[in-house]
């Protein structure tokens, strides 16, 4: 398989959508003109509101949306495989999905993903997030095929559940994606370990996309995106500001590792002992 060149876009996007995606449409066209293939954007890179429920409106309905036709012109006019990382897709009168979604060179939808785990915290400075209040989740996992090799989707609060990346790696996949808009707080804390840890136990590459700064009502998001080898080491980290990061990657790489430490093939039978 041959190596490529991967981008993860870092932005931080506030509530005036077309603000955003002209900001997103100056670091792709950049990351392109700087020879990547595949680039990624992070979650609700659109758009992100204070609350979900402004995220029911007729302009996010998958039929017509605005911004999936942004992106695929994106994709075209660049000649690169784009994951846009997520976008709010209205599901019904009363809620939407987190979807994330792979457009190929040519502007066509080749998979999506809606996310399985919604962020419901209570975090220790008052901070209360319930995304379910609006947000349906996904019920599937995805698996989906780039020229290089096999792709599994996630989306930001997935990467605390290590059994999804482990089912993953398991059905195919060799790079995983986690496009997220981590909070300050909880990003210091486990960003960089719990990544570094999903790319270790799936001998896999990762390559999360991440939103950051700080927004007019006070969200902070972490920033730090991160591209990381399937033996957990960083190949790349996005810090505080916007912009975009890039690795080369060689996806024999994820064979290597596995070879060393075949872990994905040693599922034990076990039961708890109460």
């Amino acid at each position: 398989m041959a190596k490529f060149k991967v981008a993860c876009v870092q932005n931080c996007a506030g509530e005036i959508l077309q603000d955003n995606l002209d900001k997103i449409t100056e670091l792709v066209t950049a990351a392109a003109k700087e020879g990547s293939e595949f680039i990624c954007l992070p979650e609700f890179y659109s758009v992100l509101h204070r609350s979900d429920y402004e995220y029911i409106s007729e302009q996010f309905n998958w039929k017509n949306h605005y911004v999936l036709s942004h992106a695929k012109k994106l994709a075209q006019d660049n000649n690169v495989w784009l994951l846009m990382g997520s976008i709010p897709v209205l599901e019904g009168y009363k809620t939407v999905r987190n979807r994330s979604v792979i457009l190929s060179p040519d502007g066509e939808v080749r998979d999506y993903y809606d996310k399985i785990h919604l962020f419901d915290v209570n975090i220790k400075d008052g901070q209360t997030y319930r995304e379910s209040d609006y947000v349906q989740s996904g019920d599937r996992i995805v698996v989906s095929d780039l020229p290089w090799g096999k792709l599994g989707l996630t989306v930001c609060y997935d990467l605390r559940f290590s059994h999804l990346y482990r089912l993953l790696a398991q059905s195919g996949a060799i790079f995983i994606t986690i496009p997220s808009a981590f909070t300050y707080k909880t990003g210091k804390a486990h960003w960089e370990v719990l990544v570094r840890a999903r790319a270790i136990e799936s001998g896999s590459f990762i390559f999360a996309p991440s939103q950051c700064g700080v927004r007019s009502w006070g969200r902070k998001t972490y920033g730090h995106s991160l591209i990381v080898n399937p033996w957990g080491e960083i190949m790349a980290d996005g810090g505080t500001d916007e912009g975009f990061i890039t690795a080369e990657i060689d996806p024999l790489a994820t064979e290597k590792c596995r070879k060393m430490i075949p872990s994905l093939l040693n599922d034990n039978i076990f039961r708890a002992s109460i």
